[in-house]
Formats: structure tokens, C-alpha cells, sequence
């Protein structure tokens, strides 16, 4: 899992509360009017935290709070260097000149807590949150003077007490971010937010580290409000719980209007991220509500096509007794799986293009399974065909199967697909819609950027990923674009390309990288923009060694990506031009 945005969209409290609920180990950086802050997780804890606004080391503090004195210092830097920076500075402390751990620990976890506190303040800006493991050696190295905390602090805590400071703050006219854009302003702003509140403020109730968030971060005034900090608290309305997640807009107002109507007290959302939150805030209200999530959509970072089984293992983890329904519009053989394994029935639904028309004869469907989850039941409801019980139900025939033919064509599903590319305003959604077209025709896919110097990978599904490291491993992908490969041809001439694997090194390279073996047949179509190559789309049938099929529909559907592409980029221009002139 990785995390990139802006601050406006996500805030501070937000992402700490998405980490914490994940349990990975990485780093956060945000950036915000030329500072610079990182705060750095292991198992969802924060074990350091570091801002360009506090210039004062650890060092200088403990020498302040007379726990040590300058010599122990310098000479436990010299200790530090002359072993290879083996050691955190506090553990040579302690076990070489006999400090005392609780002192240094204090100390350590009251100025991680002030930095993170004043990143509050920071109502703009950007923030990437990457996946890594934390080493003691490399950070002592990297800043020798700084110290990483055992244990960690919990990052719900640190929210829930950073949305108070920073509420407190502003209700006495304090916190106006906007204030100030040379840099020792800003330090005195950061450091105005961590003084003790005034006699007249309100007292806050007494919080320990393992308190639940009360609130995200509270929002600048005129900014948007996340749907996880707007949603209705538990008590309002009566029904049953439930969370609903569908990136599709159309598909979540026709389900959220059909469970209301049942008698669910339903929080729809379209963002993993957002529905995550809210589960975390209804279950520390003592609520345990259904969690009914959309199998294909995107993940927490943007990318990949199976956002909705990241969240459903988010919530699995932390959340084991509530119950968890996956919705899906087709079949992906390595999603169920895991979901088998987590104990995650999965109900096919209608297309999106059909879910109102198909309405009557799925919302029996979901209720039975709703009901199933509810009383503990077996559910067995994984393989229906919508369109054909719609046929039924009108008098017609079902479609025909055909046994021997395994490869759908995607024909039956290019119109629905084509009418979601109908939006100028998809952007990144148009490389998701992508993916789960050639989910019909291959059994893994990777879309790649067509850079200047190289093509770069961006997303896929359907590689082995039993490490977790499938996506960040195909981003990490570059392919020189003058040396040969099996992307050459369509760079060149603009046109898809199927057929057996050559014999250049980059070729091997590549499919090296998506884990080895050489496909039958595979399949290369590229995304046109503007008379320019601006992405490709690879696509072949391992592990099984058969032949792709027709791609005509698939061919057809990544032209009318590229030309989606062209109305999003326009619109953004105008866009822009628009705020120009004004």
C-alpha cells in the first residue's frame, strides 16, 4: 500500500489513522510552502518524526532537561561513528554511560508527539506515504542525532490529539494557517500550536495512547470534507449497519436506495480509505455494522484494479467478527481465492451498465446473502448469471454456452464498458477501466507509461503476488525505449501486436520481472493520445499456456481509451485556463 495526494483531499489524521489500521512499516513525507517533515512508521506505530520547522535536535533537548550533559554527548557520537552507526544514539547512552531509558524515552516520545502535532497546522500541501522497511542503522546514519522509539506511538492517538490542539487553536483565532510564508514565521507558528490551552478553553477529557480517535482532522474552512468525516453519526436513524463501498456513483445511489428502503442504516462511500475510517469510528462506538464492498476498484494508492480486496483484508485484520460481503461484475479467479481464504463470500452483480435494469431479480439475491451473513449462515450464492435470469424473466432464451470456448471476446460487455469511458473527467480511472477490460481476454495484465526515455510500468493484475510486492515491483519496471523489445513494434507503428515471444534481452527482462516463463501468445495495444504512444497495455495467458483469442473488442476499447484521455486533458486545459483569467 502506498499513499499520494494532496492535503486539501486527505488529511493529516486521516492518513495516520490508514496506516495504523494497515500495520505496514514506511515512510511519510509531506511537503507544505517549502517545508519539508517525515514521519516514520514500523507496524503502523510512529517510531520518528522529524520537520524543517524544528531546528532543534534531540540532543540539544536532552541537554536542556538535564538528562545528559554535553560530554556524554559528543562522546557517544564519537562511540556511534567509530562502530559504523550500528547503534541508536540512545541505546549507547543508556548501556555505556548509564542514562536512564525512561528519561531519554520521554524525552523522545514528547518531541515526536510536538512535531507531528504542529503538522496539523499544515492545511495544504502534498504527502506520499512508501512502503519500506525501517532499519535502527541506516537512520542513525542518515541524522545521528535523532532517536527512534521501540514501541512507537499509536498513530490513532496522535490524530485524535492532533484534530484537538489544532480545533483549540483555531476557536481562539490561532491556527490560521495562511499566516506568515517566511520560515521563521513558520517555526513560531508550529511552536504557538503546542502551548497548554488557555484558562478559558474548554477541558479535554483525559486521553491515553490506546484512546480511540473521537474526530479526523477538523477541515479548513471552504475545503472539502471527506465522505469518512461527513458520514452521520451511529446513532442517528435506526436500521441496521451498514457500509457500503462502490467507486461507481450510479451503482452505490442504487444500492444504497435499495438497502434503505430494507430497513439498513446505510453510510455509502466511494474511496477505501474513507470507508475504513468509518468502520474504525462506528466499531470504537460500539457498532458493529455489515461491510458490503466492490470487489474492482481502485486501491487505497490509485492504482491496481482490486481496491475492494485490500479493503476487505484491512477489515478482516482488524476487524475479524464484523461481517463482509464482496460484490463483483466479473470473475477474477486469484481475488476469490484470497477471499476464500479470509472467509469472504463474493455475490456477482449486474454490469453497471445493467445494475438498474437487472435490479429486481439481484436485490432478492443480496438480501438472502445479507440475511446469511447475518444469522451465520454458509452462503452460496458466488456464481449467478444476471443477464441471463434477466433474459428469463423477459421471455427470452439464455445465452448459449459454448464449453469448449474458455475466452470471452468482450464483446457482450464493450458497450457498458465504452459508456464509463464516456467522461472527460475520469483521469487516472481511464487506466483502471483498462484493466478490467483485459481482464476478459488474458489472465495478467500490466499497463505501462510510454516516457520519453523509457516505458514504465504503472499498474497490473493477475501476477503472482504472494509477498504483497506484485505492484510496487511492476512501478519499479522501466524498459529502455530505443533498445529492441516486445513493446518496440507498437511503439513504432502505433498498432497492437500479438504473437510469440522474441529472443531480446529486454523482452527476457521484462517478463523476468513479472516472475519468468515464456507465454504461447501475448498480447501489446497501445493507447494513442494526441498522435502519441502515451501508454501500453501487455497481456498474456500465464500461468496456463494457451493462446489469447480475438482482441478485437479490446482493441477497439483501448482507441477509445486514448481519445478519453484527449477529452480529460482538454478539459483540464480549460480548466486552467478559466482560473487564469480570473
Amino acid at each position: 500500500m502506498s499513499l499520494v495526494g494532496n492535503l486539501e483531499d486527505l488529511g493529516l489524521g486521516e492518513i495516520l489513522q490508514i496506516v495504523s489500521l494497515s500495520r505496514r512499516s514506511g515512510v511519510l513525507a509531506l511537503q507544505s510552502r517549502g517545508r519539508e517533515a517525515r514521519v516514520i512508521f514500523r507496524s503502523g506505530q510512529v517510531i520518528r518524526a522529524t520537520s524543517s520547522t524544528f531546528q532543534q535536535n534531540l540532543g540539544e533537548v536532552l541537554i536542556q532537561q538535564g538528562v545528559i550533559d554535553l560530554g556524554i554527548l559528543k562522546r557517544a557520537l564519537s562511540i556511534q561513528a567509530d562502530e559504523g552507526y550500528t547503534q541508536l544514539l540512545g541505546v549507547i547512552m543508556v548501556e555505556r554511560f548509564g542514562v536512564s531509558a525512561d528519561a531519554i524515552e520521554s524525552v523522545v516520545r514528547e518531541q515526536i508527539e510536538n512535531v507531528v502535532y504542529s503538522l496539523f497546522a499544515w492545511a495544504e500541501g502534498t504527502f506520499e506515504f512508501e512502503l519500506q522497511e525501517v532499519g535502527d542503522g541506516d537512520n542513525a546514519r542518515l541524522d545521528p542525532v535523532q532517536f527512534m522509539l521501540k514501541q512507537g506511538l499509536n498513530p490513532q492517538y496522535l490524530a485524535m490529539e492532533g484534530s484537538r490542539i489544532i480545533d483549540e487553536q483555531r476557536h481562539r483565532g490561532e491556527g490560521d494557517d495562511e499566516q506568515g510564508t517566511h520560515h521563521d514565521e513558520s517555526v513560531d507558528f508550529a511552536f504557538d500550536l503546542l502551548q497548554e490551552p488557555s484558562a478559558d478553553a474548554p477541558a479535554a477529557p483525559p486521553q491515553t495512547p490506546d484512546a480511540p480517535p473521537l474526530n479526523v482532522q477538523a477541515q479548513p474552512e471552504g475545503s472539502p470534507v471527506p465522505a469518512a468525516a461527513a458520514a452521520a453519526p451511529a446513532s442517528a436513524g435506526e436500521g441496521r449497519p451498514l457500509v457500503l463501498v462502490d467507486d461507481d456513483p450510479a451503482t452505490l445511489a442504487v444500492l444504497n436506495s435499495l438497502l434503505a428502503e430494507q430497513g439498513y442504516r446505510v453510510e455509502a462511500m466511494e474511496r477505501g480509505e474513507d470507508a475504513l475510517i468509518r468502520v474504525d469510528s462506528l466499531y470504537r462506538d460500539g457498532v458493529r455494522p455489515t461491510v458490503l464492498v466492490d470487489l474492482i476498484m481502485p486501491r487505497m494508492d490509485g492504482t491496481g484494479i482490486l481496491g475492494g480486496l485490500e479493503l476487505m483484508e484491512l477489515v478482516r485484520n482488524n476487524f475479524p467478527e464484523l461481517p463482509l460481503l464482496g460484490l463483483s461484475d466479473f470473475e477474477n479467479e486469484e481475488a476469490q481465492r484470497k477471499m476464500r481464504g479470509l472467509g469472504i463470500p463474493l455475490l456477482m452483480k449486474p454490469l453497471k451498465s445493467e445494475v438498474e435494469e437487472s435490479l429486481d431479480l439481484f436485490a432478492p439475491r443480496l438480501l438472502a446473502a445479507l440475511e446469511s451473513l447475518a444469522s451465520g449462515e454458509e452462503a452460496g450464492f458466488t456464481s449467478v448469471n444476471i443477464g441471463d435470469e434477466l433474459r428469463l424473466e423477459m421471455g427470452e432464451e439464455p445465452a448459449l454456452y459454448a464449453p469448449q470456448l474458455h475466452q470471452s471476446t468482450g464483446i457482450s460487455q464493450l458497450r457498458g464498458m465504452l459508456e464509463e469511458l464516456n467522461n472527460p473527467q475520469l483521469g487516472g480511472g481511464i487506466i483502471l477501466l483498462v484493466l478490467r477490460f483485459a481482464a476478459e481476454f488474458v489472465n495478467r495484465a500490466v499497463v505501462l507509461l510510454v516516457k520519453k526515455d523509457s516505458v514504465q510500468g504503472l499498474g497490473q493484475f493477475g501476477l503472482q503476488d504472494r509477498d504483497g510486492r506484485a505492484d510496487s515491483q511492476v512501478r519499479n519496471l522501466a524498459i529502455p525505449r530505443g533498445e529492441p523489445s516486445l513493446f518496440s513494434e507498437v511503439l513504432e507503428t502505433r498498432f497492437p501486436v500479438k504473437g510469440g515471444v522474441d529472443a531480446s534481452v529486454w523482452t527476457h527482462y521484462f517478463l523476468e520481472q513479472l516472475g519468468g516463463g515464456r507465454p504461447a501468445e501475448y498480447f501489446v495495444g497501445p493507447i494513442v493520445s494526441e498522435g502519441k504512444v502515451v501508454a501500453v497495455l501487455y497481456g498474456d495467458n500465464l500461468p496456463e499456456d494457451k493462446p489469447i483469442g480475438d482482441t478485437d473488442s479490446l482493441e477497439i476499447f483501448l482507441c477509445q481509451a486514448g481519445i478519453a484521455m484527449e477529452k480529460a486533458l482538454l478539459q483540464r486545459r480549460l480548466q486552467e485556463q478559466g482560473r487564469g483569467e480570473m
